[in-house]
């Protein structure tokens, strides 16, 4: 689907949910948006129930504009955002052994990591990555590259052709820490490079409309003190936002304390180097200490939560909760592939898991909601990229990146036992089980389940319906995805 294409004015009619606060989730059951050409929503009407001449009453300009209607069971949901991914491991999915992270790293990932030096290679995976996130309804991400300035700019390219919203940075490493065949010969050569792929990418995308640079130096140990400073400096001077990682595991802040003894905490040797800012994304958080947790705070860096990476590499579970109440801002993140899945939903429910470990020890008040991480995955995530008074929520001037959610509607049996099955409650003694039980096994039986894993009976309420979708739906549910209104996936 071309990115570029013109779209027309639309309403969308429809059940529509979206976290207006972190503790508010707002579910609309007849709704109406209507989008200009732009892609900026016009207005947002509620209690319409589908009906067209409801809206043309008070937006009469809007009549003769397209309608894109809800089929069956569902809602229109924001685009997710995902904070924290690395694209170029998108093959390794799945892959852990018995490994944690430094060990992880070194098995798995560098290895592949130096294989996008093939640009050939890298269009494989990034092609099919991108087409694979916006398939999971994320709309915007944040992507961590490899060192390779020529397979950095197809990534941001690719992410441009397909309309998806990106922060794409090429990653930065000159120390032992990263194997001599992968890794920047110089803080110099590092800087030079950096400098050529944020040039490229403001170039392609001139506004940042769609894709934009992010400062890139992997992780404190894979830098040195002056490239850690190079960079910030960089940052500062290209007005660029910034991703690294932080306190993901135990051995790795024992690492840092050894690399940087001048510093007190892992956050200060960001600080040092200028690289603690409101633009910066600091992945993980899962061990930061009450002054560091401060000192990030005050600073206005933000935090992507990677529950499923924590979990799958041993990391530990982040105290979210208590991130949250020391005013940190916080979206989720894949960390494909720490994480096992390119998908925010998943994460989502990881969240969910991470928080009920975290209350086993520390209490209920640990608990997320399913509204929170929703908030989470949306309008925390448009705070930690930047753009949270354009996506994340639907109200009247943000963008319309969304994704259309439909679930599974099981069908009722008519006729097996002469009618509606609602009609022969209680008399179960006039039944011949073995003939009920027989009937229909030789017809298609993929009808209840072609909307994914999601069964609904009819019986739920809406809050029910989205909490369903939370704990148990995927990619099939999502029928169709929108980028600045641009409509990018569909099923």
């Amino acid at each position: 689907m071309a990115a570029s294409a013109p779209i027309s004015k639309t309403i969308y009619l429809g059940a529509f949910v979206h976290s207006v606060s972190l503790q508010e989730l707002e579910i609309c059951p007849c709704g109406a948006i209507g989008v200009d050409e732009e892609g900026v929503i016009r207005f947002v009407e509620r209690d319409v129930d589908g009906d067209t001449g409801r809206v043309y009453a008070k937006h009469e300009q809007w009549k003769g504009a397209s309608v894109v209607r809800i089929q069956g069971k569902g809602f229109f949901f924001p685009g997710f955002i995902d904070t924290h991914t690395h694209a170029p491991q998108h093959p390794n999915t799945g892959l852990f052994g018995q490994t944690t992270l430094l060990s992880w790293l070194t098995t798995y990932t560098f290895p592949l990591e130096a294989s996008l030096s093939s640009l050939p290679t890298a269009h494989r995976i990034y092609s099919n990555f991108v087409s694979r996130t916006l398939s999971h309804g994320t709309t915007t991400c944040a992507y961590y590259a490899t060192i390779h300035v020529p397979a950095t700019n197809l990534l941001a390219s690719l992410c441009l052709a397909r309309g998806q919203r990106a922060l794409v940075g090429r990653v930065c490493m000159t120390t032992d820490m990263s194997p001599d065949y992968y890794r920047d010969a110089s803080v110099a050569s590092a800087l030079r490079d950096s400098q050529a792929s944020i040039d490229y990418i403001r170039a392609i995308d001139p506004h940042g409309a769609i894709v934009r640079p992010v400062v890139t130096p992997r992780f404190a140990p894979s830098c040195s003190t002056e490239c850690l400073a190079a960079l910030g400096a960089l940052a500062h001077s290209t007005d660029s936002f910034i991703q690294t990682h932080i306190s993901e595991n135990t051995g790795e802040i024992a690492l840092v304390r050894d690399l940087f003894p001048a510093s007190d905490s892992y956050a200060a040797v960001y600080d040092a180097a200028h690289l603690l800012t409101p633009r910066t994304i600091l992945a993980h958080a899962v061990h930061l200490s009450a002054a560091e947790r401060k000192l990030v705070a005050s600073r206005g860096a933000k935090i992507a939560h990677c529950p499923a990476s924590n979990t799958a590499l041993t990391s530990g579970c982040a105290p979210v909760r208590e991130l949250l109440d020391a005013g940190l801002t916080i979206g989720l993140g894949t960390d494909v592939s720490g994480g096992f899945s390119p998908s925010i939903l998943e994460e989502c429910r990881q969240a969910i898991w991470a928080s009920r470990f975290r209350a086993m020890c520390d209490g209920d008040a640990a608990k997320l909601t399913t509204g929170e991480v929703l908030y989470l995955a949306t309008r925390g995530g448009a705070e930690v990229v930047g753009l949270e008074d354009k996506v994340g929520g639907f109200e009247v001037g943000m963008e319309w990146d969304a994704q259309m959610v439909r679930l599974g509607e099981v069908p009722v049996p008519v006729g097996l036992m002469g009618g509606d099955e609602s009609e022969h409650e209680g008399d179960a003694a006039d039944v011949d089980i073995a003939e009920l039980a027989n009937r229909g096994v030789d017809a298609p039986q993929t009808e209840p389940f072609r909307n994914g894993p999601v069964d609904v009976f009819g019986t739920e309420s809406w809050d029910e319906l989205v909490q369903k979708w939370v704990y148990s739906g995927d990619d099939r549910n999502t029928i169709a995805v929108w980028v600045r209104g641009r409509l990018v996936h569909q099923i």
